[in-house]
């Protein structure tokens, strides 16, 4: 089986950092030459960060799996995802139900089931408004969507420097970075995918609002757990958390 890590607004496979690695060795059957956890880019990131992100969140889905077959890798596939790449994975799974087995998503949202001030909280507009203001700007960036998407501070400065590497080894353009906003902005999923669900999210998440992963997950009937106190970027601040919830879903627990 192979599980797919995809990331949000403008982050990278290497924003996940040793998460793959930790799912890997968490997952059932994880000793299986035939369980593999890898982390794709979405167009406009990492190391596509050259090419213009889509205007829309079902473009990016067909971006991704064409990554797949480019590498030969055959579905099904189970689909970690967070935020953006939530409503990646959750388009992918509905309109192509044969090719994915299992969907996790972690603090996402989507219309209808989530509000503009719910899907993107008021408290962040202008902070996030003076980031655009200074994209070139690396370490004020990346302070500033530490400070909105992580609630753990321990490695904060190992955290800025790998990030602030990754934004000039790759940088994402300031016109992709609103591309995928607006992507994002503008995703609606009126049916829930046909395979299994998960659902987490933190309780403290000051970027979007737990209501958005609950409301959702009662819509779908999709199983819930969520973090007393992790951000946004809930494999951050509690990457075993997050795959003990996932290894034993996968187990059927």
């Amino acid at each position: 089986m192979t599980w797919v890590l995809l990331r949000g607004l403008t982050r990278e496979a290497r924003h996940w950092g040793d998460f793959a690695e930790r799912l890997a060795r968490a997952l059932p059957g994880s000793a299986s030459a035939a369980t593999r956890v890898l982390a794709l880019d979405l167009p406009g990131n990492g190391v596509f960060c050259r090419e213009d992100s889509p205007a829309t969140v079902r473009a990016m889905a067909d971006f991704a799996r064409e990554q797949l077959r480019s590498r030969g890798l055959a579905p099904p596939y189970r689909l970690v995802a967070m935020s953006l790449g939530g409503m990646v994975a959750a388009d992918w799974a509905l309109r192509h139900p044969q090719e994915v087995d299992g969907l996790v998503l972690i603090n996402t949202s989507m219309r209808p089931l989530g509000r503009a001030s719910e899907r993107l909280r008021p408290a962040n507009w202008l902070p996030l408004a003076l980031v655009a203001a200074r994209w070139q700007d690396a370490d004020h960036a990346e302070r500033v969507i530490h400070r909105i998407t992580c609630n753990r501070s321990t490695s904060l400065e190992q955290d800025l420097a790998a990030w602030i590497r990754i934004r000039q080894d790759a940088p994402v353009s300031a016109a992709n970075a609103w591309r995928q906003l607006k992507a994002a902005a503008a995703f609606t999923m009126a049916a829930p995918p046909a395979c299994p669900v998960l659902v987490l999210s933190s309780a403290a998440d000051h970027l979007v609002h737990p209501r958005c992963s609950a409301r959702l997950a009662q819509a779908w009937q999709a199983a819930h757990h969520e973090h007393p106190w992790a951000g946004h970027d809930l494999p951050h601040d509690d990457a075993d958390w997050v795959c003990r919830r996932i290894a034993g879903w996968a187990e059927g627990g």
